[in-house]
């Protein structure tokens, strides 16, 4: 009898172990489910991250794949998307994290050698809070917006953002009057005048915004090199590559379309110029400067690879600064792009409906203008800021 009872126990011990084994594993195999869904979730955060930066793909890939590994994904797998290929959000500002690893078995081995398959995904989506019509590129300058002298600045529907960490990236100083939507800034501000603006109150320490014209690719230069007549009073130029910069007095009208200059551009005091459907490429560190008693009407294209863009600043150039000045009837309508210089606006004016924009890597205005948003009309894009990131998956 004895004999019995031991041989029944020795054959039915591996399904007791093996039972007892399953709860321990199914216990640890929820845990490394949880683990793997935080270490997606952060991953997706991280890679959201990088994306409001302004980077690509692979700089996104590269800081999710980070986040992953040292958060303890070890052997497992990682895909990144952006945007998601599935789900609610595959048309939205989005990143996209699939983890896959394998479990090994422990006391269930007794019944199969197959390891235990396990996945997550998590996207991370971006929020646009506000929109920008003035936006300070530099992650460090001092004063990167800069208010001064006796200006009066009126911005509707739009927001002032500076990416510099500086304390006083945002500062309003003089007799400066400014309004707008918020004042936004990734570090601190100095106003010594109030500020008139719809928000409750001035954002600091706020996320960076992305350069909105970073993927924006550089005009080539073209066909032979062309000049300015400096001596004709009245002149009609044409797009194309201007060797030795221009120098512009009297009446011109510049014809629509890329003007690539690998010189200064000078508007001359008394210039009258004027232009529809152009863009100002600035190669190099070469800069503009408009003076102040001259009038200057210039457009940008309303469609087309540089549609809404009127200047544009060679983002391989180093540090300078160009001045835009002019009449009270003076009109530049689009954005004035210089990723890598200052740019001074001192002119009591605006573009047309008060559509300007300026995007550079530090501003300073003195002038009296007023400048709204709503200009998709005229061919230009919003410029994103205060964005906010979020796990929704």
């Amino acid at each position: 009898m004895g004999g019995n009872v031991a041989t029944v126990f020795a054959l039915t011990l591996p399904v007791v172990v093996g039972g007892a084994g399953l709860g321990v594993e199914t216990s640890y195999w929820y845990y490394s489910s949880l683990k793997l869904q935080a270490i997606a979730d952060a991953a997706a955060y991280a890679g959201a991250l990088e994306k409001v930066q302004g980077s690509d793909t692979a700089a996104i890939t590269a800081a999710a794949t980070s986040s992953a590994a040292s958060n303890g994904l070890g052997e497992g797998t990682i895909v990144v998307n952006t945007p998601p290929t599935s789900g609610p959000n595959t048309a939205k500002k989005a990143v996209e994290v699939i983890l896959n690893q394998n479990l090994d078995r422990m006391f269930t081995s007794i019944f199969t050698q197959t390891k235990v398959p396990e996945r997550a995904r998590a996207v991370a989506l971006i929020t646009d809070a506000s929109k920008a019509c003035n936006l300070a590129l530099s992650q460090s300058a001092s004063q990167a917006v800069l208010y001064s002298g006796s200006t009066s600045v009126k911005l509707t529907g739009c927001v002032v953002m500076s990416n510099s960490i500086a304390n006083d990236a945002i500062k309003v100083q003089g007799a400066a009057g400014l309004q707008a939507d918020c004042l936004i800034s990734a570090g601190g501000m100095v106003l010594n005048n109030p500020v008139t603006t719809v928000c409750k109150a001035p954002i600091t320490q706020a996320l960076p915004a992305a350069d909105p014209f970073a993927s924006l690719p550089a005009p080539a230069s073209s066909g032979s090199c062309q000049n300015v007549n400096g001596g004709k009073s009245t002149q009609t130029i044409q797009p194309g590559t201007y060797c030795n910069g221009m120098n512009l007095n009297g009446n011109v009208t510049l014809s629509p379309g890329v003007y690539v200059i690998q010189g200064n551009l000078k508007i001359n005091a008394g210039a009258v110029v004027q232009g529809n459907g152009v863009t100002i490429y600035m190669a190099g560190s070469n800069t503009v400067s408009m003076n102040g008693n001259a009038t200057v009407t210039l457009s940008a294209p309303t469609s087309g690879t540089y549609s809404g863009v009127l200047f544009y600043g060679d983002r391989t150039g180093t540090a300078a600064q160009s001045t835009f000045n002019g009449t009270a009837t003076s009109l530049l309508t689009g954005a004035i792009y210089f990723p890598r210089q200052r740019v001074n606006y001192l002119g009591n004016f605006s573009g047309q409906n008060g559509c300007t924009q300026v995007v550079a890597d530090t501003i300073q205005w003195s002038g009296n203008s007023t400048i709204k948003q709503d200009c998709s009309s005229l061919g230009m894009k919003d410029i994103p800021a205060a964005q906010s990131v979020a796990v929704v998956e």
